[in-house]
Protein backbone atom coordinates (compact mmCIF):
# COMPACT_ATOMS: atom_id res chain seq x y z
CA UNK A 1 0.00 0.00 0.00
CA UNK A 2 2.95 1.99 0.20
CA UNK A 3 4.89 4.43 2.23
CA UNK A 4 2.85 6.98 2.94
CA UNK A 5 0.26 4.78 3.74
CA UNK A 6 1.97 3.20 6.47
CA UNK A 7 3.43 6.19 7.75
CA UNK A 8 -0.01 7.53 8.42
CA UNK A 9 -0.96 4.11 9.81
CA UNK A 10 1.99 4.59 12.39
CA UNK A 11 0.70 8.24 13.38
CA UNK A 12 -2.50 7.00 14.09
CA UNK A 13 -1.21 3.87 16.04
CA UNK A 14 0.86 6.09 17.88
CA UNK A 15 -2.33 8.84 18.53
CA UNK A 16 -4.38 6.15 19.58
CA UNK A 17 -1.79 4.23 22.27
CA UNK A 18 -1.30 8.04 23.55
CA UNK A 19 -5.09 8.23 24.22
CA UNK A 20 -5.47 4.97 25.91
CA UNK A 21 -2.64 5.37 27.85
CA UNK A 22 -4.06 9.02 29.14
CA UNK A 23 -7.73 7.63 29.67
CA UNK A 24 -5.67 5.12 32.13
CA UNK A 25 -4.01 7.62 33.70
CA UNK A 26 -7.40 9.17 34.32
CA UNK A 27 -8.95 6.17 35.14
CA UNK A 28 -6.59 5.82 38.42
CA UNK A 29 -6.86 9.04 38.95
CA UNK A 30 -10.84 8.65 39.26
CA UNK A 31 -9.73 5.47 41.52
CA UNK A 32 -7.86 7.67 43.91
CA UNK A 33 -10.11 10.41 43.97
CA UNK A 34 -12.92 8.07 45.01
CA UNK A 35 -10.97 6.16 47.59
CA UNK A 36 -10.11 9.59 49.30
CA UNK A 37 -13.30 11.58 49.00
CA UNK A 38 -16.50 9.42 48.08
CA UNK A 39 -17.98 9.23 44.86
CA UNK A 40 -19.77 12.94 44.85
CA UNK A 41 -17.69 15.35 42.59
CA UNK A 42 -20.16 17.68 44.68
CA UNK A 43 -18.77 16.68 47.65
CA UNK A 44 -15.42 15.81 45.93
CA UNK A 45 -12.98 18.43 45.17
CA UNK A 46 -10.08 16.24 43.61
CA UNK A 47 -12.84 14.06 41.96
CA UNK A 48 -14.16 17.10 40.67
CA UNK A 49 -10.90 18.02 38.73
CA UNK A 50 -10.22 14.68 37.47
CA UNK A 51 -13.70 14.72 35.77
CA UNK A 52 -12.89 17.88 34.26
CA UNK A 53 -9.55 16.41 33.10
CA UNK A 54 -11.36 13.39 31.49
CA UNK A 55 -13.58 15.59 29.90
CA UNK A 56 -10.84 17.32 28.53
CA UNK A 57 -9.52 14.60 27.10
CA UNK A 58 -12.50 13.35 25.63
CA UNK A 59 -13.02 10.43 27.56
CA UNK A 60 -16.47 8.87 26.84
CA UNK A 61 -18.35 9.95 29.94
CA UNK A 62 -19.73 5.84 29.99
CA UNK A 63 -16.20 5.72 30.50
CA UNK A 64 -16.08 7.96 33.90
CA UNK A 65 -19.31 6.55 34.94
CA UNK A 66 -17.67 3.16 34.72
CA UNK A 67 -15.08 4.17 36.39
CA UNK A 68 -16.01 5.74 39.63
CA UNK A 69 -18.79 3.31 39.81
CA UNK A 70 -15.96 0.76 40.20
CA UNK A 71 -13.75 2.74 42.41
CA UNK A 72 -16.56 2.62 44.82
CA UNK A 73 -16.54 -0.80 45.25
CA UNK A 74 -15.25 -2.29 48.68
CA UNK A 75 -13.18 -4.84 46.79
CA UNK A 76 -11.17 -2.49 44.18
CA UNK A 77 -7.86 -1.94 45.33
CA UNK A 78 -6.75 1.44 45.47
CA UNK A 79 -3.35 3.01 43.82
CA UNK A 80 -0.31 3.88 45.62
CA UNK A 81 1.03 7.24 44.30
CA UNK A 82 4.84 6.64 44.97
CA UNK A 83 7.74 9.05 42.95
CA UNK A 84 11.23 7.58 41.84
CA UNK A 85 14.24 9.92 41.26
CA UNK A 86 16.96 9.01 38.83
CA UNK A 87 19.51 10.12 36.58
CA UNK A 88 19.59 9.32 33.01
CA UNK A 89 22.51 8.80 30.68
CA UNK A 90 24.59 12.11 31.04
CA UNK A 91 23.43 13.13 33.66
CA UNK A 92 20.04 14.11 32.78
CA UNK A 93 17.33 14.31 35.94
CA UNK A 94 14.74 12.28 35.81
CA UNK A 95 11.59 12.04 37.90
CA UNK A 96 8.80 9.43 37.64
CA UNK A 97 5.62 9.52 39.14
CA UNK A 98 3.47 6.22 39.42
CA UNK A 99 0.33 5.07 40.66
CA UNK A 100 0.68 1.34 41.55
CA UNK A 101 -1.51 -1.48 43.31
CA UNK A 102 1.84 -3.42 43.52
CA UNK A 103 5.20 -1.22 44.57
CA UNK A 104 7.46 -4.61 44.42
CA UNK A 105 6.95 -4.55 40.47
CA UNK A 106 6.63 -0.99 39.40
CA UNK A 107 10.41 -0.42 41.56
CA UNK A 108 11.83 -3.30 39.51
CA UNK A 109 10.68 -2.15 36.60
CA UNK A 110 11.31 1.60 36.69
CA UNK A 111 15.23 0.25 38.34
CA UNK A 112 15.57 -2.17 35.30
CA UNK A 113 14.82 0.56 32.46
CA UNK A 114 17.33 2.86 33.95
CA UNK A 115 20.09 0.44 34.44
CA UNK A 116 19.52 -0.83 31.08
CA UNK A 117 19.72 2.67 29.82
CA UNK A 118 23.46 3.03 31.71
CA UNK A 119 21.08 5.49 34.04
CA UNK A 120 20.80 4.93 37.34
CA UNK A 121 17.60 5.08 40.14
CA UNK A 122 18.90 7.46 43.11
CA UNK A 123 17.27 7.86 46.55
CA UNK A 124 14.05 10.21 47.22
CA UNK A 125 15.65 13.78 47.27
CA UNK A 126 18.21 12.78 45.43
CA UNK A 127 16.37 15.06 42.18
CA UNK A 128 13.37 16.29 43.57
CA UNK A 129 14.99 19.30 44.65
CA UNK A 130 15.67 20.25 40.88
CA UNK A 131 12.15 20.96 39.70
CA UNK A 132 9.74 23.30 40.88
CA UNK A 133 6.15 21.20 42.14
CA UNK A 134 3.19 23.66 40.64
CA UNK A 135 -0.14 22.88 39.82
CA UNK A 136 -2.28 24.64 36.92
CA UNK A 137 -5.86 25.95 35.83
CA UNK A 138 -7.04 26.14 32.43
CA UNK A 139 -10.00 28.00 32.38
CA UNK A 140 -12.58 29.75 29.85
CA UNK A 141 -10.80 32.71 28.83
CA UNK A 142 -15.13 34.87 28.59
CA UNK A 143 -12.69 37.75 27.05
CA UNK A 144 -10.93 38.03 29.96
CA UNK A 145 -7.47 40.35 30.81
CA UNK A 146 -4.72 38.16 32.24
CA UNK A 147 -2.78 40.80 33.68
CA UNK A 148 -6.20 41.54 35.72
CA UNK A 149 -6.91 38.03 36.19
CA UNK A 150 -3.39 37.74 37.64
CA UNK A 151 -3.61 40.55 40.36
CA UNK A 152 -7.39 38.98 41.18
CA UNK A 153 -5.62 35.80 41.86
CA UNK A 154 -2.31 36.76 43.54
CA UNK A 155 -3.53 36.34 46.88
CA UNK A 156 -4.29 32.79 46.32
CA UNK A 157 -0.78 31.92 45.20
CA UNK A 158 -1.17 32.63 41.51
CA UNK A 159 2.02 33.44 40.10
CA UNK A 160 1.68 33.52 36.33
CA UNK A 161 -1.41 33.47 33.57
CA UNK A 162 -0.94 33.16 30.11
CA UNK A 163 -3.92 33.19 27.33
CA UNK A 164 -3.48 30.54 24.57
CA UNK A 165 -6.15 29.03 21.49
CA UNK A 166 -6.95 26.57 24.07
CA UNK A 167 -7.70 29.04 27.21
CA UNK A 168 -6.12 30.60 29.89
CA UNK A 169 -4.03 29.09 31.86
CA UNK A 170 -3.38 30.06 36.03
CA UNK A 171 0.30 28.51 37.46
CA UNK A 172 0.37 28.28 40.94
CA UNK A 173 2.37 26.46 43.42
CA UNK A 174 1.52 22.71 44.45
CA UNK A 175 0.45 23.57 47.78
CA UNK A 176 -2.11 26.26 46.15
CA UNK A 177 -4.33 24.23 44.11
CA UNK A 178 -6.77 24.01 46.43
CA UNK A 179 -7.71 27.47 47.47
CA UNK A 180 -7.17 28.40 43.86
CA UNK A 181 -9.93 25.93 42.42
CA UNK A 182 -12.14 26.53 45.65
CA UNK A 183 -12.05 30.85 44.40
CA UNK A 184 -12.83 29.67 40.45
CA UNK A 185 -15.33 27.60 41.56
CA UNK A 186 -17.04 30.37 43.78
CA UNK A 187 -16.49 32.79 41.25
CA UNK A 188 -18.35 31.14 38.52
CA UNK A 189 -15.25 30.29 36.22
CA UNK A 190 -15.50 27.53 34.17
CA UNK A 191 -12.76 25.33 34.63
CA UNK A 192 -11.81 23.39 31.58
CA UNK A 193 -8.87 20.89 33.12
CA UNK A 194 -6.56 21.12 35.67
CA UNK A 195 -3.26 19.40 36.75
CA UNK A 196 0.13 19.32 38.59
CA UNK A 197 3.36 19.72 36.85
CA UNK A 198 7.47 19.91 37.76
CA UNK A 199 9.31 22.14 36.12
CA UNK A 200 13.42 21.93 35.76
CA UNK A 201 14.71 25.08 37.61
CA UNK A 202 17.36 24.52 35.18
CA UNK A 203 17.63 22.46 31.66
CA UNK A 204 20.54 20.62 29.70
CA UNK A 205 21.00 20.81 26.42
CA UNK A 206 22.94 17.38 24.56
CA UNK A 207 24.37 16.75 21.22
CA UNK A 208 21.90 14.58 18.87
CA UNK A 209 22.83 11.19 19.62
CA UNK A 210 22.95 11.76 23.57
CA UNK A 211 19.51 13.19 23.47
CA UNK A 212 18.64 10.44 21.60
CA UNK A 213 19.77 8.03 24.17
CA UNK A 214 17.90 10.30 26.74
CA UNK A 215 14.43 10.34 24.82
CA UNK A 216 14.82 6.51 24.43
CA UNK A 217 14.78 5.63 28.05
CA UNK A 218 11.93 8.34 28.54
CA UNK A 219 9.70 6.54 26.08
CA UNK A 220 10.40 3.42 27.72
CA UNK A 221 9.43 4.45 31.49
CA UNK A 222 6.04 6.15 29.62
CA UNK A 223 5.03 3.04 28.05
CA UNK A 224 5.02 1.25 31.70
CA UNK A 225 1.42 1.05 32.64
CA UNK A 226 2.31 1.72 36.24
CA UNK A 227 3.34 5.46 35.58
CA UNK A 228 1.26 8.57 35.27
CA UNK A 229 3.78 11.06 34.19
CA UNK A 230 7.55 11.54 33.41
CA UNK A 231 9.71 14.95 33.98
CA UNK A 232 12.99 15.97 32.89
CA UNK A 233 15.46 18.42 32.59
CA UNK A 234 16.58 17.97 29.20
CA UNK A 235 15.81 20.81 26.49
CA UNK A 236 14.81 18.64 23.45
CA UNK A 237 16.09 20.38 20.28
CA UNK A 238 14.69 19.08 17.20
Amino acid sequence: MGRAFEFRKARKLKRWSAMAKTFTRIGKDIVMAVKEGGPDPENNSRLRAVIQNAKAANMPKENVERAIKKASDKETQNFKEVLFEGYAPHGIAVLVETATDNNNRTVANIRSYFNKANGNLGTAGSVEFMFDHTCNFRINPQDLDAEEIELEFIDFGVEEVFIDEDGLLLYAPFESFGGVQKELEKRGFEILSSGFERIPQTTKILHEEAQEEVLKLIERIEEDDDVQQVYHNLEVKD
